[in-house]
């Protein structure tokens, strides 16, 4: 039986630049920094870094930063690059007690955003890219809680 999420995996363009952005723009926590290389987990002849970042208050859910080559072909890796450098791919929705205040401090510290806080019927909304060109939801629930 499933029980919950664990980690949840966003492909970037440069893990540091990515780790920088996650930590110092969006205070996140970091969870792992580690070379795999040489633990069996070479495949096509290199090991991987394992990267995982979590929000403060939910560090039981890591966001795994992979480099887009981990796990695929070099011709998949190329394609899930593309795909994220022009902004492509969306990865997921974050919650936030106050979408106003939030959308003021990450702006306040470079995040840039896609759309400004807006009224929508689940809730308030902005939207926003990572350093890669992955979008988020930022959203304040209707009924927090949910």
């Amino acid at each position: 039986m499933i029980t919950r999420l664990s980690h949840h995996t966003v492909y970037v363009l440069d893990q540091d630049r990515a780790k920088e952005f996650y930590i110092d723009k969006l205070g996140f926590e970091l969870r792992n920094d580690v070379s795999m290389a040489g633990d069996g987990f070479e495949g096509a002849g290199q090991g991987f870094r394992w990267l995982t970042v979590s929000p403060p208050e939910q560090p039981d859910v890591e966001f795994v930063l992979a480099d887009c080559r981990m796990g695929h072909s070099p011709e998949n890796a190329d394609e899930i690059r593309a795909l994220v450098a022009k902004g492509a791919l969306g990865t997921g929705v974050l919650a936030t007690d106050d979408c106003h205040k939030t959308y003021r401090e990450l702006s306040e510290r470079g995040v840039v955003f896609l759309s400004e806080p807006a009224e929508r019927p689940y809730g308030i909304e902005a939207t926003f890219r990572d350093d890669s060109g992955n979008w988020y939801s930022l959203s304040q629930s209707v009924n927090p809680g949910e």
